[in-house]
């Protein structure tokens, strides 16, 4: 039976890394997979996913309104398709999340979903709660926090490196916009 899995971290701890090499050992085995990523997220150009160490690999995009489970379906009629690898799981919606798991349960594809599970005020994304509630494998990816402690939270920061306590719960960025910390570590900045 195909499972929905939900990999989750704070920044920068590797999510994108390991997608792609989960991709590239399906198709090193001659299995075929379908890449997704968030539109709103064009650090590197539209329709990528790219990790800090420099691996790489085109992806479909997905918005609110992409009907996720039709676009695989067609491709899997086209190609069938071993694996469905989602990177900023965050950004779906409640209702693509559902449709992953269709995906799983009427077709008989695995769906990765890589994401981050809070923002930088410590509220879940639409998505990650979803996940959170639907998959059926739910899996950290740790990183550190500064102190050497398990970062858990991610912490906006201006251009000077101050915490930023208001704000719309998404702004694209990567280290320049964002420390993974602890929870402690987290607090105290959010308060300081």
């Amino acid at each position: 039976m195909a499972k929905l899995y939900f990999y989750y971290s704070s920044m920068n701890a590797g999510k994108s890394t390991t997608l792609l090499q989960s991709d590239f050992n399906y198709r090193e085995r001659g299995m075929e997979t379908m890449l997704w990523t968030a539109a709103l997220d064009d650090r590197y150009g539209q329709g990528r996913i790219v990790s800090r160490i420099g691996l790489e690999a085109p992806a479909h995009l997905f918005d609110p309104a992409t009907d996720i489970h039709a676009a695989i379906a067609a491709q899997h009629g086209v190609t069938p398709l071993s694996c469905v690898l989602v990177d900023e799981a965050q950004f779906l919606t409640e209702a693509q999340v559902w449709q992953l798991g269709q995906v799983c349960d009427r077709l008989g594809i695995p769906v990765l979903c890589y994401g981050i599970r809070t923002d930088f005020q410590g509220q879940l994304f639409p998505g990650s709660a979803a996940l959170l509630g639907l998959a059926d494998t739910l899996s950290e990816i740790k990183t550190i926090c500064e102190c050497g402690r398990k970062a858990t939270m991610n912490l906006r920061v201006d251009s000077a490196g101050h915490a930023i306590r208001q704000g719309d719960q998404t702004e694209i960025g990567g280290n320049d916009r964002y420390v993974a910390l602890c929870r402690r570590h987290f607090v105290e900045q959010m308060q300081g």
